[in-house]
């Protein structure tokens, strides 16, 4: 029983580590840079990330267990949703570093699609294993077409921010 709930735990606390760290190191950006540019007037208040972020994360990592432990853990089988899983993972925790750190409002544009379409496919793939997994991925899918909307706003409205 213990393994089980140490298994849960990790899977869980993963994703959080990557968004910290993320955090961490562009935490200057978002009080300097991020100020100066043009944002939609529907952009969520920037106290609603953290707490909206705390809920994704949990709901993936939750949901990434669920489908490792009914495949039996790093199984032949689990090749594809686990890999597409960790590939999103990778591509959500490159975003803060390409937005806030290096300012580039395009390649990050870029990257949250590639995002998007690979959270998809990690819900297509996760669906025949556990309805439950892919479900928790629903309101980060939905979270991202806003994410993206919103940093294809900020690239279209900041054009002397485009090429920094």
């Amino acid at each position: 029983m213990p393994k089980m709930w140490l298994s849960m735990a990790g899977f869980t606390v993963l994703p959080h580590l990557g968004g910290l760290y993320g955090g961490y190191i562009t935490r200057k950006e978002v009080n300097t840079w991020y100020t100066t540019l043009k944002k939609p007037s529907w952009r969520p208040p920037n106290r609603a990330f953290p707490v909206v972020w705390t809920c994704l994360y949990t709901g993936m990592g939750y949901g990434s267990y669920l489908v490792w432990k009914e495949l039996g853990g790093f199984t032949d089988n689990a090749l594809v949703p686990l890999g597409l899983y960790g590939t999103q993972l990778a591509l959500n925790w490159a975003w803060t570093p390409i937005f806030f750190g290096a300012h580039k409002l395009k390649w990050a544009l870029i990257e949250l699609v590639l995002l998007t379409g690979t959270v998809g496919a990690t819900m297509v793939s996760w669906y025949p294993i556990s309805r439950t997994a892919t479900l928790l991925l629903a309101p980060y899918l939905g979270w991202l077409c806003l994410a993206t909307s919103l940093n294809y706003c900020i690239w279209r409205d900041n054009p002397e921010k485009k090429e920094e």
